[in-house]
């Protein structure tokens, strides 16, 4: 569908874990096409790379080409931090055109953006807490820094409309599907927290291949998990990003 077909919204497409390597070479300018086509903005939920190596990097950039007719915002995972160089990931995004967010927003036509990794520690009861083992306690403490982070770009925002982008799940609806022993692993509540002090229309995540699409935060807010893999096996009628509608405002 193209993206002029509804003139009173801004339409977002929005995937992540795309795990690009380097044999993704050619193949993926289809799908950004597509993307772009079909929306006004892409957004890319983390895990963009399978290692975070440069050369995979350069890959992705040179794919995304196909998709520069619009604006990119991105996110990074926990794949994109794997070689040690995350930075390199970003730099060359960056280079390519693309917005890559870690705790910071942005702004595209009248729509906020707020963007974090986020990291894993569990959900509401099940929550790692900081007591013990100074590992535990740096484990914690990094959940929580990217808990700030978020709500710093949420704070930013002075739009009407605003929309949340993590790599990590910040509700444990979107990650049921996976095995229950690696559910703390996905993502965390205490990234929920300023989205509850910081009202959005929506949140996109990805990091857990097979969980569930659709969840919501505790006062409401649609929570999407727009994992690749998981929207090609639940969805293979359609391609595999997610579309959401924001009304202009």
């Amino acid at each position: 569908m193209s993206r002029t077909a509804s003139p009173g919204v801004v339409r977002f497409a929005a995937v992540g874990d795309i795990h690009v390597t380097k044999d993704h070479a050619g193949t993926l300018r289809g799908f950004f096409a597509q993307a772009a086509e079909a929306a006004d903005a892409l957004l890319l939920c983390g895990d963009l790379t399978d290692y975070g190596t440069a050369e995979e990097a350069k890959v992705l950039a040179d794919e995304l080409a196909a998709a520069s007719s619009v604006p990119i915002v991105a996110v990074l995972g926990n794949h994109d931090f794997e070689s040690g160089t995350p930075d390199v990931v970003r730099q060359m995004l960056t280079k390519a055109g693309v917005r890559v967010l870690d705790g910071e927003a942005c702004e595209i036509e009248g729509v906020g953006i707020a963007g974090a990794k986020g990291f894993a520690g569990g959900f509401g009861r099940g929550s790692l807490g900081a007591w013990g083992e100074p590992a535990i306690k740096l484990f914690v403490q990094e959940a929580l820094n990217e808990a700030l982070k978020l709500e710093s770009a949420l704070a930013k925002l002075r739009t009407p409309r605003r929309l949340a982008m993590l790599h990590y799940s910040p509700v444990s609806s979107t990650v049921q599907g996976e095995p229950t022993e690696i559910l703390p692993f996905l993502g965390s509540s205490r990234l929920e927290e300023p989205l509850l002090r910081y009202p959005v229309d929506a949140v996109f995540h990805g990091h857990a291949h097979r969980g569930t699409v659709e969840g919501k935060t505790i006062n409401g807010v649609p929570v999407f998990n727009v994992a690749k893999p998981l929207l090609t096996r639940t969805r293979p009628e359609q391609p595999p990003f997610y579309l959401f509608e924001v009304p202009k405002p």
